[in-house]
């Protein structure tokens, strides 16, 4: 016999996926669209499952130590479907406990305090899309057409138009529709993948990609495609300088060029959140710096707003990436010859000096070093700090709950409580860092950080968020 105790939960848990299934078409129909992305405290909804939807519901008990229902968010989607709005990224998570729980209700009425709170996108005027070319098909150029390809539809603003590698041999066009299609790390890819074989192209989801062949960056004629004043995201690693990635601009069609590695040179180096107020309309060639810089200095930045520093050091471990051997060989760089799979690696990182280049008031404060470790995938910092305030454990954590929350790091430092979260657990993670609070030391005023990175996705979607700013297409997170 079922007792009350065990029908109430199954009922409740009915009603939760009820909800969630019910939200699912509208969740997609604004994004697709409209360009309205939909989250709940940070965590996008865009092509989630009914069981991601509820889960994301119960993260908001993290943050502020009560539920919100799937039943009290509904409303306010359902409200929002209604309205005339542009594109935008809206958290119907912050919206709805703001309205429900903080008073911010006001005596007005869901429509009225909708209205009110996403003034700056009701009756907008969209922008052009911009059209976006992959040049390099690797690691990173892969995720990239995964998340450009995961917004795209009429109200896209980076639209996919093509991908660029060296010449390939028989077969090289199924390899690398493949490729995209399946991934050891990040799992197959959420919808369908065909290649138009005659035209050399890879449709997947609606988005038509040329896959273009050349050798050099300043030999493609991207207007014989249909392409122009193309934004090119050069994720080869092969040109660092301006030089070299000024040959990008000496193709018919390409106007702007972003670096996927850390540059060399003047070349305005940018961490999303950090200083992208630095991309300015006339810039041609910017650098979106490197996962670990990207990783770090959001935390860095949000520390020394708030406490200062003194100094520190540094430590991330590293996850092995492509540059090194399976197994043991020659390599021009100390240890990385050693068989990746098999050994922890010792090695530099540039990352700690390259904080500065975003965050100048760093210049001169940290070391950095790096062990590459037998994992494909996740990797984490360790920020070793003497900070110019004394603080505590509670004190440093509520900080940084704070901003993974409300601030204007909130899209770049998430935030965990879990005493039991390892590397796998944030495979997928969007965002440049992730605090691990349990993991906290404090001691008067020094303090050391643990900070997990999705050293491939995060990165990724970093990425994308200069992309937005370089082709001016960038829209704002609601609400403020």
């Amino acid at each position: 016999m079922t007792s009350s105790h065990e029908l109430e939960y199954t009922n409740s848990w009915q009603e939760r996926q009820d909800y969630a299934e019910s939200m699912q078409p509208i969740i997609g129909k604004l994004y697709r669209n409209r360009g309205i992305e939909i989250a709940v405290y940070g965590r996008p909804l865009v092509n989630a499952s009914t069981i991601d939807i509820i889960k994301s519901h119960k993260t908001v008990a993290q943050f502020e130590g009560t539920k919100l229902r799937l039943r009290e968010s509904f409303p306010f989607l359902e409200a929002i479907s209604k309205m005339d709005l542009n594109s935008a990224r809206i958290d119907i998570g912050k919206l709805a406990y703001g309205y429900l729980f903080n008073d911010a209700a006001n005596g007005r009425s869901i429509e009225q305090y909708l209205n009110d709170e996403l003034a700056e996108i009701v009756n907008s005027q969209a922008k052009e899309p911009r059209d976006v070319v992959l040049y390099g098909f690797g690691r990173i150029g892969r995720l990239l057409a995964r998340l450009l390809i995961e917004k795209s539809g009429p109200y896209a603003d980076l639209r996919l138009r093509a991908i660029v590698v060296r010449g390939g041999k028989d077969g090289d066009l199924e390899k690398r529709a493949s490729l995209l299609r399946r991934d050891s790390i990040h799992g197959p890819f959420n919808g369908s993948i065909t290649i138009d074989k005659e035209r050399n192209a890879i449709k997947a989801n609606g988005s038509y990609i040329q896959v273009i062949y050349a050798n050099s960056p300043d030999e493609i004629d991207y207007t014989s495609y249909g392409i122009d004043n193309a934004l090119i995201v050069d994720n080869t690693g092969i040109w660092k300088d301006e030089a070299g990635l000024g040959l990008h601009l000496k193709s018919k069609g390409a106007a702007k060029v972003l670096l996927t590695a850390p540059a060399k040179g003047n070349i305005k180096n940018i961490v999303y959140g950090v200083n992208n107020q630095d991309i300015l309309p006339e810039d041609k060639i910017v650098c979106a710096a490197s996962c670990t810089t990207n990783a770090i200095t959001p935390t860095l930045k949000a520390l020394n707003d708030k406490f200062g520093i003194n100094n520190g050091h540094v430590e991330t471990v590293h996850s092995y990436t492509n540059d090194q051997n399976l197994i043991d060989n020659y390599h021009k760089a100390d240890r990385r010859g050693r068989a990746a799979a098999l050994n922890m690696v010792i090695t530099e990182t540039g990352a700690a000096k390259a904080v500065s280049k975003a965050l100048p008031e760093l210049e001169g404060k940290l070391t950095g070093n790096a062990i590459r470790v037998p994992t494909p995938n996740v990797s984490l910092a360790i920020l070793n700090l003497n900070l110019a305030t004394s603080t505590t454990v509670e004190e440093l954590n509520s900080f940084l709950r704070h901003a993974a929350l409300h601030s204007e790091l909130r899209d770049q430092i998430d935030y965990t409580a879990s005493t039991e979260i390892v590397s796998t657990d944030l495979v997928g993670s969007r965002y440049a860092g992730v605090v691990d609070s349990t993991a906290t030391i404090v001691d008067d005023n020094r303090i050391v950080l643990y900070v997990w990175y999705d050293n491939e996705f995060g990165y990724s979607c970093q990425v994308v968020r200069c992309m937005r700013d370089m082709a001016e297409v960038s829209f704002p997170s609601l609400p403020r």
